[in-house]
This record gives structure tokens, sequence and C-alpha cells, in this order.
């Protein structure tokens, strides 16, 4: 019995770590997307200079010919870097996604020849990393170099969505569960005005940034997260005001009586009208109201995903204000705050952290489900769900299916396992 439980532990151990090898070799290639699959050369060096259009996005060079005139030379094009004799470097994949190869268009195969024509008219055969390796679309436009960059995607917008979601369920759901309903009290006039701050509160923070927001994250994860800040700042800023301005009402009696907050109720409530609603129609729904885009589509997500996150941080919060160490927290005159957040969360998060392991799966499945239904990433941008739909327009194209479908499916799994291994590791009964 023991050898098969021991047989039965290995086993499990070697599936979680298959699942985190793959999810580690899905964010590099997430991270170094342009330097895998790019049309521009890595490294580049005419001359005394040196460029890395890979990296920076240059599209176009200016050199001196052999008649010391200022040439502009496209980066993309081999025979003109030969032609003035540079030096460079080109990634393994040497394509770039939603680029037509007019040569090579009406969807080849990875079997198929792949052709390359040069300046001069001459048309010859593409070997090693110069074919296609795993086919083309419509357009002659590279299947693996739209896999590679559409990594980027759908991890970004699973582990994003999933943050987000991560940060309102354990904050609502902590706070639900350590406050209950009796332990903050307000005067109602605060109170009321509070509530009505949230609608402003959004308007501000979200509907009036999602320009800024869009555009830092297409510029670097540090400028996207001091964007998602800053809008975090503005909305608690707005209720925070709206609060204040409560006491505008302090001389009408009913208005300036002290209230419990309902927090657990009121959460409890939004929880069971968020789960109520079934989340794929809510999704679907939010998505085809709003203008397709990458921000959009986290949003959507993460504020539709919180409910389980919540849920499950709410009832282990319940157990743990019962404990001797916040009754001992308490007794030393610490603030509840202060023992929320320095106690009961870390002691609390490991639920969530399994839900939001799941919750990754499950975004990365809706990312790709929207977007092959046309309402999640705009069509131009390659992602795992766009390339499934370009293989729609011919059955007989399957490489532009299987391959999507299978890196769809070893992605949702991995982090599904993952999930399942953190839950049984965390299990009390285990």
């Amino acid at each position: 019995m023991k050898n098969r439980k021991l047989l039965t532990t290995k086993k499990h151990d070697a599936i979680f770590t298959a699942s985190m090898i793959w999810i580690v070799c899905i964010v590099l290639t997430a991270i170094l997307a342009p330097l895998i699959a790019n049309d521009k050369p890595i490294y580049l060096k005419t001359g005394n200079q040196y460029y890395f259009p890979a990296i920076s996005g240059t599209e176009t060079i200016t050199v001196k010919n052999q008649h010391n005139i200022n040439v502009t030379v496209d980066v993309r094009d081999h025979y003109q870097l030969l032609s003035i004799k540079a030096y460079f470097v080109m990634p393994p994949v040497q394509f770039y996604p939603n680029r037509s190869d007019i040569i090579n268009s009406g969807y080849k195969s990875p079997s198929d020849k792949h052709l390359k024509k040069s300046p001069e008219g001459v048309i010859t055969e593409r070997k090693g990393l110069e074919r296609h390796l795993l086919g083309t679309g419509k357009r002659g436009d590279d299947l693996l170099a739209g896999l590679i960059h559409g990594t980027r995607i759908s991890i970004t917008a699973g582990i994003l969505s999933m943050i987000i979601a991560g940060v309102i369920g354990i904050f609502l759901g902590s706070a639900a569960g350590y406050f209950g309903d009796k332990s903050i009290r307000i005067k109602r006039a605060s109170f009321l005005t509070g509530c009505l701050g949230f609608i402003p509160a959004w308007f501000y923070a979200v509907q009036l940034r999602t320009s800024a927001i869009e555009n830092a994250i297409n510029t670097s994860p540090v400028h996207f997260w001091l964007q998602i800040l800053l809008s975090v700042v503005i909305f608690m800023s707005v209720i925070f005001l709206f609060i204040k301005a409560g006491r505008l009402f302090g001389k009408i009696r009913w208005m300036n009586h002290q209230i419990n907050v309902p927090v657990d109720s009121m959460i409890s409530r939004c929880i069971e009208i968020f789960t109520s609603i079934p989340s794929l129609i809510l999704i679907i729904s939010l998505a085809a109201i709003s203008k397709p885009s990458l921000v959009n589509l986290i949003m959507i997500i993460g504020l539709t995903s919180w409910t389980e996150i919540a849920r499950l941080t709410r009832a282990e919060m319940l157990r743990l204000r019962k404990l001797d160490f916040v009754a001992a927290a308490r007794g030393m005159a610490f603030s509840e705050w202060y023992i929320l957040f320095r106690h009961g969360l870390p002691n609390a998060i490991a639920p969530a952290t399994v839900a939001i392991s799941f919750g990754i799966a499950s975004a990365i499945l809706i990312e790709s489900g929207l977007t092959f239904l046309g309402i999640g990433v705009p069509q131009d941008i390659a992602t795992w769900g766009s390339l499934l739909y370009s293989g729609k327009e011919n059955f007989n194209a399957w490489w532009l299916v299987i391959f999507p479908g299978i890196a769809i499916f070893l992605t949702v799994t991995s982090f599904n396992l993952i999930g399942e291994h953190l839950r049984e590791r965390w299990d009390p009964r285990s």
C-alpha cells in the first residue's frame, strides 16, 4: 500500500514538473518573442555603426554607399544588407506575424516547397530555418511566428486578468470574512455618499484612462503597472472625497447616526449576483458592446472572474479570525487593518493561489474563444484564437487548426495540473 502511494506521489510530482517546465518555456517565449521570431536582425553592424532592430523596432538605416552618398536601407531586406556588406544575425524564425510572403501564399503546408525570389527575379527553394516550418496562411503569413507572438497575448491576458481578479477577490473576500457585518461603524451620510461615489470613481479611473492603459501595455510592463496603480489611486481618491463629502449632511439628524457597515452581507450578495449569471455569457455580452482591444479584454475577464477567489478567501478568513494569534494581536492593541494585512492575509492566501492558477487557464481559453468569435483582440493582432479563426477559411489547411489547438490545450492543461497539485499539497485532509 505504501509503495503504491509512493508511486502515485512520484507520478503526480513528475506531471507537476512537466507542467511547470512547459509554463516556464511558454513565459520565456512570450518575453523573448521579438528575438525568436522576427524578420529584422537581432544584431546588425555596418561600418562602425551597431544596431539592434529586433529590439528597437528600427526598420530602416541610413548608410553611405561606395560613392559616399547616403542611402536608406530596409533592414528586413537581406539582399540590401548584403549589398552594403553589413554583418547581421537573424533570429531562429526569420518571419514576423501577419506579414505577407506572396510567393508562399495560398496555404502552404509544412511539407510543401517554400520559395524565395531574389531582386533579379530568380526563384529558389528555401532551405533549413529559412522555410515556413509550420506552414503559411492565406496571405503567406508564417504560422510559427504567429504562434510565438500569440503567446505574448495569451499569457498577458491570462496572467494580468487574474492579477486583477486576484487583487479584487482577495481584498473583498478577506474584508468580508474578517470584519463581518458589525465590526465597521460609519456615519450614515458618509456611507451613502461613498456608495454614490463608485460610479464617478469608475468613470474617472477606468473609462477616461482606457487609451492611456492600452498604450502602456504596448510600451512596457512597468509602464502598464504604473498606469494601473494611478487608476487605483484615482478610484480610491474619488471614493474618499465622496465619503468626506458626507460630512456636509451632518446637520441632518438621521444622516448623522452611526451605523454598522454590513461588509460581509454586501460582498456576499455581490458574489451571489455574479455567480448566478453564466460567466461566459456575461463576458461575451460585455466584450460585444466594448471596443475590441487587449486592455478591454483583460479588464472584462478580471472584473468577472474574482468571485471564486473572494469566496475561498472569505471562508478561510472566517476560520482564521477565531484563532489565538488574531486574539493575541488584538490584545497587543494592533489596529484591525494591521491585523488583517499583516497576520490574516498571509495565512489565508493559499486557497486563492490555487483558484488563480485555475483562473489563468480559464482566462487563456476565454481569450482564445472570444478572439475566435471576432469580439476579443483585434484581428490584426496575432493570437492563438485568431490563428484558429483563419483555419475556418480553408478546412484543408489542417496546420492552422492543429498547432494553435495543441498550444492552447497544453497551456490550459498545464495550468490546471499545477492548480490541482497545489490544491492537493495545501489540502488539510492530505
